[in-house]
């Protein structure tokens, strides 16, 4: 399965996002919310984020692949919502807007594009089966 692949990395992604969040906690010493401290919100905002988009955009993909898109489409959606994820949180952490926004416009087209593919696929089978 490619949505494996790819969810496996991103999960990965995650786990050091939550990591930096914890970092950060313990250098601040904030127990709960962000405590004010800056390093903490901008922590706090790149694993959010990537945990309100990773998992719709991840079952787009695998729903694609269950409904039998070729490979090569499903690596590109992963390989693009990847790189779109990455871009974002070095954007964010590093306080690289363009990195930010370029990783969030792959983001929202790689949704988008799966949501639509996935719409394509399904109509395609009701069609012509």
């Amino acid at each position: 399965m490619i949505t494996a692949l790819y969810a496996s990395v991103l999960a990965l992604l995650i786990c050091w996002l939550t990591l930096q969040v914890i970092k950060a906690r313990k250098k601040n010493q904030v127990r709960y919310a962000d405590g004010g401290v800056e390093e903490l919100q901008i922590a706090r905002t790149a694993h959010s984020n990537a945990v309100e988009y990773i998992p719709i955009t991840l079952i787009l993909l695998f729903l694609l692949e269950t409904n039998g898109a070729s490979i090569w489409l499903l690596h590109l959606g992963g390989m693009a919502l990847l790189i779109g994820r990455l871009l974002h949180c070095r954007g964010i952490l590093g306080e690289w807007m363009t990195g930010r926004v370029l990783g969030m416009q792959i983001t929202i087209f790689t949704l988008v594009s799966l949501a639509l593919s996935n719409l394509f696929y399904l109509s395609f089978d009701k069609l012509f089966s």
